[in-house]
């Protein structure tokens, strides 16, 4: 709505597993391995200095309340004067959060994460009065100040505002909505703490005799083991752990369907569904559709999970045999450093600037690049428009897939560079819905790239194929799968039905075999995947994975092969931020998402890529 209405950063995340290692302490880790916060802060005591400046002055936004109407030039202070404190609180936040992720068993860490968000709570409660009062305004004094020059650069940021009007409450009710931030992340915050901190595995007996800790970090790993006892018994250890928690982790996850539905009352949207599309102006339509194009698309999916069962020589196909590269014994490994100059090689067609600031960037001071121990698993782009697009990385020189997610992480931190650098910053900061069109761009650019690269190595080339594959059927069917999850059980909600674990794997169950079209062989510890995946705390926002890969795969083809038109497209679209609507700035860049047409591009390109992978 506004910024600083959320939390204060934007995290942009990809999961990426890990093989097992042992991993060395924070303390460590080599000072050029890390990412370099001084651009944030120099020092804890500047952090300290900077809180205690915001606590002191939040203390302002009493001057401005009941005033908004008096005339522009007010109007402007306390836009200003709220955007100022928002600016500052994401800074804070950004260095706090960064440094948590450092390592989660650190209690100063913790402590300082914790501070930045009741901060920012408080702040939010001494804000909560704007939107209501600007909302209450009369229209002619909103026209007036739709018109009036001193506020031009405002304009977007305002219209914004005031479409939000019939779903905001009164001053007194949004001030006590502002009061309950925190209870708003409890559900995902005790999953989170459950899932991350409490959750043991066991130990899994590897290839070469070893036991080994089973991880959320290396169970992806186990999975791609060619030895297919050794993948069972990693899924079956691994769900026995989310058996044995069903019923807690289920409670868990319908209470935070049942507070989406709380907001979507109180706000008066017509569904959950409804309002959390309500943000990003788009159609329900567009949600719908994408539902639609997938399921009836299901055909190229089939034709792969069925050459994947004949190719491994299995009578039924398991999800557990579904990771495991078909391509066999092709050894890869990549220094981070030549990973910076494969990315940098593979986004040639988008500028030498583009790759040069880039390239500076991963190799200095950007990235944390290796896992540690209690380092946040996973990746993510992340920063404030005050700091560098910092990426958290966990990178292995034997994955490949580490070469893909560092890619797809600096899509997300270019997008920033160039939003940051080029809009103001109340229209600085876009959208989960673009924000993945960058990064899945990014990787769509790097296959193009391998496939030249290995053009007369046949086995590489098979693996990369077979690796898009595997990579588009999780990012399109399987999250798709997940949105269409988020839906039906929303709208189970909002008819009153009970959320519970019987019905959660119920629903996931008839999923599991429509999206599989019958290829994959359903055990019955599947259905308690839906309570492991942590998106489902932020609801409605799966899709846009699918929606993002969908747009990427178009543009990318728009830009190798049209050209400089394509390429200037593409590039302004990077610098837009948040000055439009994401269905607008999307058509900027050349794709109308409106219409399905993009996504059976998407779905169309998948099928060509599994008959020449079948051959």
């Amino acid at each position: 709505m506004r910024r600083g209405a959320g939390y204060p950063s934007e995290i942009f995340s990809k999961d990426i597993q890990m093989k097992p290692e042992t991993l060395v302490s924070r303390a460590q880790v080599s000072p050029e391995h890390m990412w370099d916060l001084s651009p944030l802060f120099r020092s804890e005591e500047e952090w300290e200095a900077l809180y205690a400046e915001i606590e002191r002055d939040a203390d302002g936004y009493a001057t401005f309340e009941g005033k908004l109407g008096e005339s522009s030039a007010v109007f402007l202070k306390a836009i200003e004067f709220d955007l100022g404190i928002s600016r500052r609180c994401e800074r804070l936040f950004t260095y706090a959060h960064l440094r948590n992720d450092e390592d989660k068993t650190d209690s100063a860490h913790q402590a300082r994460y914790d501070r930045a968000v009741t901060l920012h709570t408080a702040v939010a409660e001494k804000s909560s009065y704007i939107v209501p009062e600007i909302q209450s305004l009369d229209d002619a004094t909103v026209q007036a100040y739709l018109c009036d020059p001193s506020l031009a650069a405002y304009r977007f940021y305002l219209e914004k505002i005031i479409r939000y009007k019939p779903h905001t409450r009164s001053k007194e009710v949004e001030h006590l909505l502002a009061q309950a931030g925190e209870i708003h992340g409890a559900a995902s915050e005790i999953f989170s703490q459950l899932d991350d901190a409490d959750l043991t595995f066991g130990t899994i007996t590897n290839e070469e005799g070893k036991d080994v800790q089973l991880t959320h970090g290396n169970f992806s790993s186990f999975l791609q083991s060619p030895d297919r006892a050794i993948r069972k018994k990693a899924f079956e250890q691994y769900y026995e752990v989310y058996n044995s928690h069903r019923y807690t982790i289920a409670a868990s996850l319908g209470a935070s369907i049942k507070k989406d539905r709380f907001y979507a009352k109180v706000r008066s949207y017509p569904s959950c569904i409804e309002g959390s599309l309500f943000s990003d102006k788009v159609p329900l339509s567009v949600y719908d559709s994408l539902l639609a194009s997938v399921k009836s698309h299901m055909a190229p999916l089939v034709k792969y999970l069925e050459h994947r069962r004949r190719t491994l020589g299995v009578d039924e196909l398991h999800m557990y045999d579904t990771y495991v590269p078909l391509v066999k014994d092709i050894p890869f490994s990549m220094s981070y450093d030549e990973a910076v100059a494969t990315c940098c090689d593979a986004l040639a067609p988008l500028g030498a600037d583009y790759v040069e600031t880039m390239r500076k960037g991963l190799l200095g001071g950007w990235v944390d690049r290796y896992e540690n121990k209690g380092k946040r698993s996973g990746a993510y782009s992340s920063g404030c428009y005050d700091s560098p697009p910092y990426i958290l990385m966990n990178y292995r020189d034997d994955n490949i897939n580490s070469l893909y997610t560092l890619i797809h992480e600096a899509g997300h931190s270019m997008h920033s560079h160039y939003s940051h650098t080029t809009q103001p910053y109340h229209d600085s900061g876009y959208t989960i819905f673009v924000a993945e069109v960058a990064s899945t761009f990014n990787e769509t650019l790097l296959s193009h790239h391998l496939l030249k690269l290995y053009a007369n190595d046949k086995a590489m080339r098979s693996y990369i194929l077979n690796r898009e594959i595997d990579n588009i059927r999780a990012t399109l069917y399987r999250q798709t799968m997940f949105a269409e999850f988020e839906k039906t059980t929303h709208a189970m909600a909002e008819r009153n039905e009970p959320l519970t674990l019987d019905a959660f794997r119920s629903v996931y169950r008839e999923l599991l075999e429509t999206y599989f079209g019958g290829a994959l062989a359903i055990d019955d510890a599947l259905e308690l995947e839906c309570l492991r995946i942590p998106h489902f705390y932020h609801a409605f926002y799966v899709y846009k994975y699918a929606t993002g890969i969908s747009a990427a795969i178009a543009l990318a083809e728009k830009v190798l092969n049209e050209g400089e038109p394509a390429r200037a497209a593409y590039r302004k679209f990077l610098t837009l931020g948040g000055s439009l609507f994401p269905i607008d700035e999307l058509k900027a860049a050349g794709v109308d998402m409106s219409e399905p047409a993009t996504v059976e591009l998407a779905l169309g390109h998948f099928a060509k890529l599994v008959d020449e992978f079948i051959g």
